[in-house]
């Protein structure tokens, strides 16, 4: 069956039940908006409850060290390599204080230190100790579980097992409500003059990844097929270090938290050699993207390129197992001490810096469709996310575009819907040899060769297909991302923050000190469109 069965119907649907996701639901709910939200696994089971580290933000009446917001937004704009958006940098992070206190208000609770106020790390990229943190490296977790708290008891309903496949958009292309397929795969619509993606973002393009097997792009092809356009996708930030548990590793692998670095852990070979002692001035704490690329070539580089992996040594932070509680219990599971041994550790697939392109109250180019948290393009990342960043985004995104949607219902410029629609058909790769070739060919080092192996591989591969179940729509996801990266990291010949090719070593700024932005052709292929003439989303 293809046509929908069922309708609901609300002012806001929502599609995703992390940070930004329930931020954006609880504040539309103040505002007085029916909402309506949906998440294709049961509401804890997206990537905001893995995030270990914490929320980047300078607080006033808790900080004492001569941090400011300024120095924030300084250190973000360098890790980001050129590619923020200066504007976007300042607004979400100077929205941090506030967007912290409510989150409080709300029941979250974070770590305090021996004088009664919030206790901070800091993490690499950081020029202070602004992070708070939760459950000593379950902030996430903590995050997730007071916003579910204030969502629950019927406060916003939400659909579990609801996949969403495509936006219901009117003859002139507005957005104003979801095609979804429910549980069991039969199709329904929810009518809504705006939606809001919050479906966070591509790990499993990879084989091996700290996210959990959700996190597949379905917002960004949902986005791209609407008609919005995306920008930044072959930024793919690899995180330096996960728990290295073998050779072939696949899925989701335990994250050993940047904060372990902040803590004074030190990155190691295996002969006990530094690793990142002269590759960078701050060293273990340097940019995410720095360090995931050190750690890579010393591999590559080790005697007969027998090692795939290198080791951390934090034998020297005494209370580990209380500050580390997450990282202690997924070591001792894969049989390490780390209060006595290094730990294994290896880079893998983490946070997507690009998306779909939107400003900082969510809005897209297209009328009816916002966007936040890591499906969103706003320009905070730029070439590589500043650690613990994206609670941060979530939280202040989250929050503006329920405001911005408020905003635009009050003004009558979002669209009713009339009319019916069917489930789309589209490109689906295999999935087993799309993970393999991308981590191979487009993981943190690429050239021109192994990208084109790709987009063979994914020719040969890929059928269309009615998207009739969650593997398929999640397989489609899979396809239309692949595909916007390829073309996008073939095209920036150059290496910028976490994209780093091989080929093209250097960073070029004459060239290349711009985004790239990504739309569909008409039949339905991810393109290359001309920045200058995109607008709020619309090339």
């Amino acid at each position: 069956m293809s046509t929908p069965l069922w309708e609901a119907r609300a002012d806001l649907v929502v599609v995703g039940t992390g940070v930004a996701g329930l931020t954006a639901a609880l504040r539309a709910r103040e505002l007085g908006l029916r909402v309506l939200v949906v998440t294709k696994a049961e509401q804890r089971d997206g990537n905001t409850r893995w995030a270990q580290g914490g929320v980047a933000v300078v607080l006033p009446d808790e900080h004492d060290e001569g941090d400011t917001v300024d120095a924030h937004v300084r250190d973000t704009l360098v890790a980001g390599a050129g590619l923020c958006d200066e504007g976007a940098v300042g607004a979400i992070i100077a929205g941090g204080p506030a967007a912290v206190t409510g989150l409080r208000r709300r029941g979250a609770v974070f770590d305090a230190a021996a004088d009664g106020r919030l206790a901070r790390t800091r993490e690499g990229g950081h020029s202070a100790f602004r992070v708070v943190h939760a459950g000593g490296d379950a902030t996430g977790a903590e995050v997730e579980r007071a916003l579910l708290a204030a969502a629950g008891d019927g406060r916003v309903p939400v659909l579990e097992q609801h996949i969403a496949v495509d936006a219901v958009r009117t003859p002139l292309g507005q957005v104003c409500g979801l095609l979804v397929l429910d549980g069991n795969g039969v199709p329904g619509v929810l009518t809504a003059p705006a939606v809001l993606l919050a479906s966070g973002g591509l790990g499993q393009l990879y084989q091996a990844t700290s996210n959990p097997e959700v996190a597949t792009g379905d917002g960004l092809a949902l986005a791209l097929r609407a008609g919005a356009v995306a920008a930044d996708v072959e930024f793919v930030q690899f995180h330096p270090t996960v728990l290295y548990t073998g050779r072939g590793a696949r899925g989701r692998c335990p994250l050993v938290t940047e904060a372990v670095r902040g803590e004074g852990a030190v990155l190691l070979d295996a002969t006990g050699a530094r690793v990142m002692r002269g590759v960078h001035p701050l060293e273990d704490l340097a940019p995410r993207d720095v360090v995931a690329a050190a750690i890579t070539r010393h591999v590559a580089d080790a005697p007969g390129g027998v090692d795939d992996h290198v080791f951390l040594d934090a034998t020297g932070i005494s209370d580990f197992a209380r500050r580390f509680p997450t990282v202690h219990a997924a070591c001792v599971t894969a049989g390490v001490d780390p209060a006595r041994q290094p730990i294994p550790v290896s880079p893998a697939a983490h946070f997507a810096c690009g998306g779909v392109v939107s400003d900082v109250d969510g809005r897209t180019g297209v009328t009816g469709l916002y966007a936040a948290g890591e499906v969103a393009r706003t320009g905070l990342h730029g070439a590589n996310r500043l650690a613990s960043n994206s609670l941060l985004e979530g939280l202040v995104v989250g929050t503006r575009a329920a405001e911005a949607v408020a905003s635009d219902l009050a003004l009558g410029v979002l669209a009713r819907c009339t009319g019916t629609a069917e489930l789309p058909t589209a490109p689906v790769a295999d999935r087993d040899s799309l993970q393999r070739v991308m981590s191979r060919y487009a993981a943190i080092g690429r050239d021109a060769e192994g990208l084109a192996v790709v987009g063979s591989v994914l020719d040969l591969s890929t059928v269309d297909r009615k998207l009739d179940t969650r593997q398929l729509v999640e397989d489609a996801a899979l396809t239309v991302a692949a595909r916007a990266l390829i073309a996008a990291a073939a095209e920036r010949t150059e290496s910028r923050g976490c994209h780093v090719r091989t080929d093209f070593p250097s960073r070029d700024d004459v060239r290349w000190q711009r985004g790239q932005v990504v739309r569909l052709n008409p039949s339905g292929q991810p393109v290359l469109a001309d920045p200058v003439t995109a607008s709020r989303g619309v090339a």
